[in-house]
């Protein structure tokens, strides 16, 4: 009698631990119940290895994983969202504690991460926020809408535009791809800053193409900007016309404006460069901007990015909340995500050395 009733008492309390929020898992990707890192593997979604800082990103939250005792599996999906979206079903069919996931297409990933909540996986949306899905637990990026500021205010302050230059000045605008989350706040940045010039007609978009969805470069490949500039430059610069800016988002796009200006005769004394902007102080691009041609990029410094997204899994699997500073910002169409952002750092000529060397974020050697 005493095995039965004790049998019974056992499926009681089973039966209430699943009433409630999963034994243990709570409603933002936390657990009640510490993990052992060395029986914890952490899966690793990355978008490309085509991409210099991707690579970068991958190792930095690999490294930063395994040295708090956490095995892990990193993968990259070639710019392929069907790819991304399997070898996330892999990793979760292989049994990954967490998921880190920089997506490639934002909008393709609910049904994949539904079976990760199935499987009570906490998912970390790293860099480019996750779209349309409950079950993306935390965020872990910079200020987005920051680093299009720095890029739209370093135009005008090169343009003279802050001191009383009148211009007007050419201007064309580039954005990142259509879809990728942060391409909207990086555009909307760079726009209110850009936009008092504009209908003071001080800059001046010869193109006409002033909107985000004519604008847009898809998976930021650097061949279709150059297209897109050769384009602009048949069409809008023919005679006397110059370029006097380029809002360009990304250094791998900075890179194909500036091959296409480069073929149309810029960078020679008749014809000088104009300011071209650009993110993530790729080795290509930093070796441009000391070389005079691209003038400036935004320094975000992925390994900071790398422990926060650590941080986040690492209290995730251990009963505690994560880290954030923003909890009203980033609503993915489906929850408000909570959210860690830091703060990324206008570069040029000028501070490179004290930003990029000094930090130890590259050696002198690398830029040579």
């Amino acid at each position: 009698m005493r095995s039965r009733i004790s049998t019974t008492a056992a499926l009681a309390s089973l039966a209430l631990c699943l009433s409630l929020t999963a034994c243990g898992q709570d409603s933002e990707g936390g657990s009640d119940e510490k993990k052992d890192p060395k029986e914890a593997t952490v899966g690793i979604a990355m978008p490309t290895k085509s991409s210099e800082r991707w690579i970068s990103d991958g190792a930095n939250v690999e490294k930063d994983l395994k040295a708090k005792g956490y095995k892990t599996k990193l993968v990259f999906g070639e710019d392929k969202p069907d790819q991304q979206v399997s070898q996330i079903e892999g990793m979760i069919a292989q049994g990954v504690d967490a998921l880190v996931i920089a997506a490639i297409d934002n909008k393709s990933l609910d049904s994949v991460l539904q079976q990760a909540a199935d499987a009570k996986i906490p998912v970390i949306s790293y860099d480019r926020l996750i779209l349309g899905s409950k079950n993306v637990d935390y965020y872990a990026s910079f200020d987005n809408e920051k680093v299009g500021r720095l890029q739209a205010t370093y135009i005008i302050e090169q343009l003279g535009l802050d001191k009383g230059e009148k211009g007007p000045f050419n201007i064309e605008l580039f954005a990142g791809s259509n879809d990728d989350n942060n391409t909207r706040y990086f555009f909307d940045g760079a726009i209110k800053e850009l936009q008092p010039y504009i209908d003071k007609k001080q800059l001046v978009v010869q193109s006409g193409q002033t909107q985000l969805n004519q604008v847009t470069t898809l998976r930021w490949d650097g061949g279709t900007a150059q297209k897109r500039m050769d384009d602009l430059l048949t069409s809008s610069y023919g005679g006397d016309k110059r370029v006097d800016a380029v809002l360009s988002p990304y250094d791998g796009i900075s890179i194909g404006i500036l091959s296409a200006l480069r073929g149309d005769g810029y960078g020679s004394s008749s014809k000088p460069w104009p300011v071209v902007t650009g993110q993530d102080a790729e080795v290509a691009s930093v070796k441009s901007i000391i070389a005079g041609e691209q003038r400036q990029t935004v320094y975000k410094d992925l390994r900071q990015l790398a422990e926060v997204a650590t941080n986040m899994v690492d209290a995730a699997l251990n009963g505690k909340k994560p880290e954030v500073n923003d909890t009203k910002s980033y609503d993915n169409g489906a929850k408000v995500v909570p959210s860690y952002l830091l703060d990324p750092v206008s570069v040029d000529k000028e501070n490179y050395k004290k930003e990029l060397i000094d930090t130890g974020y590259y050696k002198e050697s690398d830029l040579n």
